[in-house]
């Protein structure tokens, strides 16, 4: 986690100085005034230019300063929870860590549990659901790695967390189930289906698979785990949008949501292929490669390819590569052809 601390005096430059040697990968943005031979970025800028162009970065931006400072200078620069990174206020001393901004989605209630670790201080978190004790959905989201759909349910289903009101928790694989153990009003129910017929206040769904019952309600929400791998062959050029295209259009064809995908594999042949390059990019998603020997050496459902066999050598991409990255998954989707672009869906364990 790539950490921006900034301070504004020199007690503060100490304990930004300080906390830099605890959190690997952090950066520390001090006035040029308190310059010395170190690591730190410095600048001559008003911290009314600096600020918020950190902000705007999205890393998590811890500010060693008054809150009211803060408050002023990244209130016109708010978006939404979906988008906007983590704010934590210190004081100079590290006597409190202050979660302001993000505290589930962003990960500013975690980090500000961290850093008053580090400084000896006090956490200070004020979401009704942290101070009550109970697993709000978006951190727990947040922490399982998993999408949320619509963001606008969520504020539906704390709510009834809260206020104790029924809840239906269907979750198949049974990934976060377990958190949510004795928690009052929560219900855990075997399948999806049964949770969409039931009666309750609030039902959260844990699904890769696309249901049209209950999308858009605001008391109804999609918690996605990210565990489709994606193999994916094209032609040499091919264009990321008719790739985005091709994947999105297939994962919907066959009930999955895009949201799922936990990374795209393909062949090393492609390391350079740039149409795929900027699809994983544009979307956040990592991109296996695996050499035409490895793609051989795993039995895929679909027949050889003579032309994947004369491009790259591998008798197949898409099938094998989707096998590879799920870890011997089973098929969600075999193999799909679609203009240039090949498609196959394996589901991570």
């Amino acid at each position: 986690m790539n950490i921006a601390i900034i301070a504004i005096t020199p007690g503060g430059a100490a304990l930004a100085r300080r906390l830099d040697g605890s959190l690997p990968g952090a950066e520390v943005h001090l006035p040029e005034r308190f310059r010395q031979d170190d690591r730190c970025r410095y600048f001559r800028e008003p911290l009314a230019e600096v600020l918020p162009r950190l902000f705007a970065e999205g890393r998590p931006l811890v500010c060693v300063m008054a809150a009211g400072i803060a408050v002023r200078l990244l209130a016109p620069h708010l978006q939404g929870k979906s988008v906007d990174p983590a704010v934590v206020v210190m004081d100079e001393r590290g006597a409190f860590a202050v979660s302001l901004l993000s505290g589930h989605l962003g990960g500013a209630n975690a980090l500000a549990r961290q850093l008053a670790a580090l400084s000896g201080g006090q956490a200070v978190v004020t979401t009704a659901t942290d101070v009550n004790g109970l697993p709000a959905w978006d951190e727990v989201a947040r922490q399982e790695g998993m999408t949320i759909e619509p963001l606008a349910a969520i504020r539906t289903l704390n709510r009834l967390l809260l206020e104790g009101g029924k809840i239906l928790l269907a979750d198949e694989g049974g990934l976060l189930g377990y958190r949510y153990e004795g928690v009052a009003g929560v219900r855990r129910i075997a399948t999806v289906e049964e949770a969409l017929r039931g009666d309750a206040e609030g039902k959260v769904l844990v699904t890769h698979h696309l249901r049209s019952e209950g999308e858009g309600a605001d008391n109804v929400l999609f918690l996605r785990p990210r565990n489709l791998a994606v193999g994916i062959g094209c032609n040499r050029g091919t264009s990321a949008e008719e790739i985005e295209k091709t994947v999105f259009s297939e994962l919907e064809r066959a009930g999955l949501s895009p949201r799922s995908i936990a990374c795209l594999a393909t062949v090393e042949a492609k390391r350079d292929e740039a149409g795929l390059l900027r699809f994983a990019e544009a979307h956040g998603l990592p991109l296996a490669f695996y050499s035409a020997e490895e793609l051989n050496r795993v039995e895929a459902p679909s027949a050889d390819s003579p032309h994947a066999l004369a491009a790259v050598g591998a008798r197949g991409v898409s099938e094998p590569a989707a096998i590879l990255a799920s870890g011997g998954g089973p098929f969600l989707l075999p193999k799909v052809k679609r203009g240039n672009v090949t498609v196959a869906v394996a589901e991570r364990p």
